[in-house]
């Protein structure tokens, strides 16, 4: 019982990537252009996401944006005891977002926004030297989010609405470093679970304090995300231990933090806009994963995170009345305090380059494209608390350098 133990208090370390743990911000082609800033730029029906009050400053009566980011995302890893080196090979993410916003009055807009806030796929190489820790990892989350957003008068407007979260995720580890069957083949375990919803709300305050100059607060709740009678299904395993490791089911609840978001932008001269923002993600929230089995054996991972900070910078430029160019970027503080950093997700503190442009191909149709480059700095971590059989903790120890380069494609259709 204390090797089952030791085994599944480890499943399902990986869900920090569902919490947000290697996450890339992609909700919008035009705000990501400019260092992915949106709470004080009311430029686009995007403002759903990054400021639902922002909605009432849109020009025209409808909007409808579409788009897509295809994300090349690679961790590479180096072992500190044996320098044996390994690296992911990640399939190409595709995270979406769909954004709609219908003025009703000069006073009352509504909106509807579907995205991907959380999506993500790591891969390592059969065996690495983290194997017993995680294999793969598939992630997928959609986020929809009706809004309404009311004018109170020519300089302030507020907005908000419920969020549903719908999110599935599949990991698979080998069970031990060592542990085959009769074939010679890894002893493993993949974990799984779909369908899991909750409910989560968004509030905005914007304020528009001339023409040159707005300001702007969102909000967006905590969602924990509760997987109820989630698969867990063992492979290869050898005979004699077949009563050892049954396939189970699990319960566990996934926290996705709070998130503050205060910005200002400001216009030099008719073309050219700045805009700054910082963005707090409450992860102190996050203190442990906690994991019931339905053969009775409840775990626990720490994770003790610490709330985080992204603070963004942004310029937007008209070229002319059918080109806009942007430039941004942003500091992305992790979470992670030292001897909790796991290699699904090693989110270390990172910087993001990011430009981007809008084509206005006829009077009601434009086309975005985004760019962005967001390098973490290599670091050597742990994670200090991996269970073992006697009760102590062993660590996992090594060099991490990861990158996510991302290209975005976005359509806005305005009526």
């Amino acid at each position: 019982m204390k090797r089952a133990t030791l085994i599944l208090s480890t499943l399902l370390i990986s869900p920090t990537l569902f919490a947000g743990g290697y996450r890339v911000s992609l909700q919008g082609q035009k705000a990501l252009g400019m260092g992915h800033t949106g709470v004080a730029m009311a430029e686009s029906a995007e403002v759903v996401f990054f400021n639902p009050a922002g909605m009432t400053q849109l020009e025209n009566e409808l909007e409808l944006i579409a788009g897509l980011t295809l994300v090349d995302s690679t961790i590479a890893y180096q072992n500190s005891d044996t320098n044996a080196s390994v690296k992911t090979d990640n399939p190409l993410g595709t995270p979406i977002n769909l954004y709609i916003s219908k003025k009703q009055s000069d006073q009352l807009s509504y909106g509807l926004g579907i995205y991907t806030p959380y999506g993500n796929t790591v891969k390592y190489e059969d065996d690495w030297a983290g194997s017993h820790l995680v294999n793969n990892i598939t992630l997928k989350a959609i986020y929809v989010q009706p809004t309404i957003a009311y004018q109170i008068n020519d300089t302030y407007s507020i907005g908000g609405g419920p969020t549903l979260a719908i999110g599935e995720v599949e990991f698979n580890k080998n069970l031990t470093t060592a542990l085959v069957d009769e074939n010679g083949d890894r002893a493993n375990v993949t974990i799984s679970e779909d369908g899991i919803t909750e409910w989560g709300y968004n509030i905005g305050l914007f304020s528009k304090v001339s023409n040159d100059f707005s300001w702007g607060v969102s909000y967006r709740s905590e969602i924990t995300m509760k997987a109820r009678g989630g698969k867990a299904d063992f492979e290869n395993i050898p005979t004699s231990m077949a009563t050892t490791y049954p396939d189970a089911t699990f319960d566990a609840d996934l926290v996705l933090p709070a998130e503050l978001n205060i910005g200002f932008s400001y216009k030099t001269s008719k073309a050219t806009t700045f805009a700054f923002e910082l963005n707090r993600a409450y992860w102190s929230s996050y203190k442990s994963l906690d994991i019931n089995i339905s053969n009775g054996v409840k775990t626990i991972n720490a994770r003790n995170y610490q709330d985080a900070d992204t603070f963004r910078f942004g310029v937007q430029h008209d070229h002319n009345d059918d080109l806009t160019l942007r430039a941004g970027i942003y500091f992305d503080n992790t979470p992670v305090q030292d001897g909790y950093f796991a290699p699904e997700t090693p989110r270390n503190d990172a910087v993001g380059y990011t430009l981007g442009a809008t084509y206005k191909v006829q009077q009601n149709l434009e086309l975005d494209f985004s760019f962005l480059v967001l390098k973490f700095d290599e670091i050597d971590a742990s994670y200090d608390h991996i269970l073992q059989t006697d009760g102590s903790s062993q660590s996992f120890a090594g060099s991490y350098h990861s990158q996510a380069i991302t290209y975005g494609f976005g359509l806005n259709y305005l009526f």
